[in-house]
């Protein structure tokens, strides 16, 4: 499962960011995790909730985007609109489609604090 990798890059990523930017805590994390990227959306999930434990992340609102799959159809030269890799072009039936959209895992915005939350007391 390369959800858990991708989890821990993120993780990795997101600590960096805090250390270099000087935040100690993120209370959202918003994610897009393209139709065609090839990833798991709930198991990705999973592996943030685990992953993020004891981190600036711990606690966080996790937000994951998932922008539907484009590909450019070079039979009939026109952008549409798939689900999955390997389908038709829904404008001629063709197979020759180049992914444009979709394809991305990328961190799109985190709301962070400069202090740690208060302790439950």
């Amino acid at each position: 499962m390369h959800e858990l990798s991708l989890a821990a890059g993120v993780v990795r990523l997101v600590e960096e960011a805090a250390q270099r930017e000087r935040f100690a805590r993120v209370s959202r994390l918003t994610l897009e995790v393209g139709a065609l990227a090839g990833v798991d959306v709930g198991a990705l999930r999973f592996a943030l909730e685990v992953g993020v434990r004891d981190t600036c992340l711990a606690g966080a609102a996790i937000v994951i985007e998932e922008p539907p799959g484009r590909a450019w159809c070079m039979a009939c030269a026109t952008s549409v609109a798939i689900t999955q890799r390997g389908d038709a072009c829904p404008q001629c039936g063709g197979y020759q489609l180049q992914p444009s959209g979709g394809t991305e895992l990328r961190v799109v915005d985190l709301i962070v604090h400069d202090e740690a939350p208060a302790a439950a007391g």
